[in-house]
Parts: structure tokens; C-alpha cells; sequence
């Protein structure tokens, strides 16, 4: 019996594409935390119906960046004090384990594509955007590497959320600095195979972002 021919693969459904452009919005600062979202104006403006945007807004609140307020609509999330400290330890617990487990395990090679990632920190300053750029394709080398698909999921969710918060770590003066001295830090113990090292040196790390948060966001710090 001859199968019938199957009809090829669509590409990303319309509400995909919706949520993807909402993403980039939100992630642009187009679309500010704590703003609501008109979505009969944005249905307008991108000629759909509200099946896919209301089903793109589902998938951006299990994302976490769009809540619903009930008979209230959609807005953009706002990261509470209490959420970035929660994300920090997250990340904190998460990434010194996966740099820890990586500083045993990786080649010399592995280590010298993260030491050329190292560099494009190093040679990004003073300019804080390609800063931003350079500092996340670090971590998220890291992550590549070592090779735990769960972590990476969990840490590419929390550090898109993250990108909510209003007080980000670097833009305290000074922090970018300091940030740049800790990645060396880390660098040199995962050259020289101390995962114990890098474990609390990348734990240090997320710990002074969040200080850094904090103080740019004028919330007391916490007991060192």
C-alpha cells in the first residue's frame, strides 16, 4: 500500500510567531515592565485575530515575562526585590556547579574558547552594552559545554527574566570592574583545575551582582 505523501512541515504557528514578537519587545524595552499589553491594538497592528495572541500571552506568562491579572488583562512582569534575590541564589547554585563540573572535565581546548569569550570582556570596557553581550555568551558557553540541557533551560529562563529587573547589577559604577576581576578570577581556577575554587568563586560572583542590585536599586544589602 502506498502511503500517502505528507505534506510538509509548517513552520512556526502564528501564535509562535506572535510570542516571538512580543519577546523581543519586552526584551527591547518596547514594552516596559509593569506595562500593560493592548492587545486588540497589537491585533491591529499585526492584522491577526485574538486566538493567537491570547495563546502567544499563555506562552509568555509560563515564561514568565507577561502575568495575568484576572478581568485585567495582560502586563509585563516587574521582577519584585524578592524575585532577583530567588533568581540570583538560582543562578548562583546552578552555574557554580555547572563551572565547578566543567573545570574538571573540559579540554584544553574547551578552556581556551572560554578564555577567547574572556577576552571579549576584557576588551569590551568601558562600553557596558557589549559588556552585557560578552558577559552572557560566557555563561552561556559554560553551560554549552558542560552539557546539562536541563540547567541550560532553567538558567536561559531565569536569565531572560532577569533582563526584567530595572536595577541590573552593571549598572551600578564600578560593578563592570569588578564583574571583569571575578571572571579572571574564575578563569585562572578552572586553568588550574580547582573546581572547589571555582565553585565558591562563581557562588562570590552572583553573590556581589546581587549586592550590586540592591545598592543601585537602594534596598538594604544583606549581612555579608
Amino acid at each position: 500500500m502506498t502511503r500517502p505523501t505528507a505534506s510538509p512541515l509548517a513552520s512556526l504557528a502564528l501564535y509562535e510567531q506572535v510570542a516571538e514578537r512580543l519577546r523581543h519587545r519586552i526584551m527591547a524595552r518596547e514594552l516596559e515592565p509593569g506595562a500593560w499589553i493592548d492587545e486588540l491594538a497589537l491585533c491591529a497592528e499585526w492584522g491577526i485575530s485574538r486566538t493567537p495572541m491570547r495563546e502567544a500571552l499563555k506562552v509568555l506568562a509560563a515564561e514568565g515575562l507577561v502575568t495575568m491579572k484576572l478581568r485585567r488583562g495582560a502586563y509585563v512582569t516587574e521582577m519584585s526585590e524578592r524575585d532577583v534575590r530567588e533568581a540570583y541564589q538560582l543562578l548562583a547554585l546552578l552555574e557554580s556547579d555547572a563551572a565547578a563540573n566543567l573545570s574538571i572535565k573540559a579540554t584544553d581546548d574547551e578552556l581556551g574558547l572560554l578564555s577567547q569569550l574572556h577576552q571579549k570582556l576584557e576588551d569590551a570596557l568601558p562600553d557596558r552594552d557589549h559588556f552585557f553581550a560578552a558577559n552572557e555568551e560566557f555563561h552561556q558557553e559554560i553551560l554549552r559545554i558542560e552539557g546539562n540541557r536541563w540547567r541550560m533551560q532553567i538558567v536561559q529562563d531565569l536569565r531572560r527574566l532577569m533582563k526584567l529587573n530595572r536595577h541590573h547589577s552593571l549598572f551600578l559604577e564600578g560593578r563592570l570592574h569588578e564583574s571583569l576581576l571575578e571572571h579572571r578570577a574564575i578563569l585562572a581556577a578552572m586553568a588550574a583545575r580547582d573546581a572547589e575554587s571555582v565553585r565558591k568563586l562563581v557562588e562570590a560572583h552572583f553573590q556581589n551582582g546581587l549586592r550590586a542590585t540592591q545598592n543601585a536599586a537602594g534596598a538594604p544589602t544583606p549581612a555579608a
